[in-house]
């Protein structure tokens, strides 16, 4: 049998061993996390548990069709995808169905619904790689530069329309595939710098903020006096933060949903809703935290199993996984998304493709961003914005997109020696 054909050869299993095991773990805290006496059969398709199982199978299934498929058609089809998603999130715009706040959702029928959101992760991976791997665009060029970011800016747009902060926020995480590939520093210093300064405007009077600004600045001009260029650097630089300080209050005030902004003002200490916006982020810290060592073991969650925890199979699912299986197996948990990131840096570094090599930092990115918001979510050191914890919250969409992006990189991966 060709090599090139059979999906076994070549395949890192050690991923798809993680895979396996975050699904799984997914699955049984989800029967954990909404359990039913009146349906308690895990396989019951009534319930979210036995629907998730349903997803899980149509994911494995996907990733077998993956892993069959020849890595150029993939490739080939990367504008598809993307066309196709851009598409479907205009539409989503028009016929979509509201879920908390969101129009975010297709409905299927049946009580199945997409979310478009959450292919366009995948589709703009894919097409960003392809565009970033052809021999004559370089990301320190300024068309390609705009042109990536365009690629990058797109569905963000149409995502923040519907208004969904959270998926929107997640393509964000792209930036640190354009430095791989040689974007200057500069800028994620620069993107640190806004975060400061928009979290400090929040905190603190606009002109507090804007005095330490001159501050620091005609300091700095002081020590580099014999440097031009750069003086003129930073004084363009205080103009630009200066603006973007006073901006701050019409962005907070016109462009964030009142929910999102008493959610900010939550975590910054500003203001104390346990009752209320904070009801989620309070409970999900009891939760976590009446887990203690070992956990109260599998089905004996309290503040789970009767739903003191808004949202406990998706955003918060991992509130049942802190309270069930303790700090032990939080840490475990922790330890096998820390192992699949890093595997899928090393997968990466070793493509001889470049495409494959871009593509497999945006799966590396989108996967760790998705992680680390979700779980800082639930313990109360991040606002909330409503993003899935990877192979583990209930919800097809996320999952299948998930497995899409983590296949076609392990496709690509099995087919190294080759040219994708």
């Amino acid at each position: 049998m060709n090599n090139q054909r059979n999906f076994f050869f070549n395949v890192d299993w050690i991923t798809v061993f993680i895979f396996m095991a975050l699904c799984i773990i997914g699955w049984f805290n989800i029967h954990a996390a909404v359990f039913d006496e009146r349906h308690p059969f895990i396989f019951d398709f009534a319930t979210n548990y036995g629907k998730q199982f349903l997803f899980i199978m149509i994911a494995f299934i996907l990733a077998i069709v993956i892993l069959l498929l020849e890595s150029r058609m993939i490739t080939t089809l990367a504008p598809a995808f993307y066309g196709i998603t851009i598409f479907l999130l205009i539409i989503v715009l028009v016929i979509g169905k509201n879920v908390g706040g969101n129009q975010a959702w297709l409905s299927l029928g049946g009580g199945f619904r997409l979310q478009p959101s959450e292919f366009a992760k995948f589709a703009t991976c894919l097409l960003l790689a392809r565009y970033l791997s052809q021999s004559n665009i370089k990301i320190t060029d300024t068309k390609s530069f705009l042109t990536a970011l365009a690629i990058i800016g797109l569905p963000m747009f149409l995502i923040l329309r519907q208004p969904d902060m959270g998926s929107t926020l997640v393509f964000y995480s792209l930036i640190f595939v354009l430095y791989r590939e040689g974007l200057s520093a500069n800028y994620l210093i620069i993107s640190i710098l806004f975060i400061v300064l928009f979290l400090a405007s929040i905190l603190y009077p606009p002109l507090y903020v804007i005095a330490a600004i001159s501050v620091l600045t005609f300091l700095l001009i002081i020590i580099l006096r014999k440097n031009k260029r750069l003086i003129t650097t930073l004084l363009l630089g205080l103009v630009i933060c200066v603006a973007f300080i006073f901006s701050v209050k019409f962005i907070y005030n016109k462009v964030l949903q009142p929910h999102q902004k008493v959610r900010i003002d939550i975590v910054l200490g500003i203001k104390s809703d346990l009752r209320g916006k904070g009801y989620n982020v309070n409970q999900s810290k009891i939760a976590i935290g009446s887990g203690k060592l070992w956990g109260k073991g599998y089905l004996h969650g309290t503040q789970t199993k009767y739903s003191f925890v808004p949202a406990q199979s998706t955003d918060f699912i991992f509130c049942t996984i802190g309270e069930e299986w303790g700090f032990a197996g939080s840490v475990i948990v922790l330890g096998l998304y820390l192992f699949l990131v890093l595997r899928i840096i090393f997968i990466a570094e070793r493509q001889r493709s470049s495409l494959s090599r871009i593509y497999g930092y945006g799966v590396a990115s989108v996967l760790f961003f998705h992680v680390a918001i979700n779980i800082a979510t639930t313990i109360g050191l991040a606002p909330v914005i409503g993003i899935p914890l990877p192979f583990i919250s209930y919800g097809g969409s996320s999952l299948i997109n998930f497995t899409m992006l983590l296949f076609v990189l392990l496709k690509f991966d099995s087919n190294r020696l080759g040219i994708v």
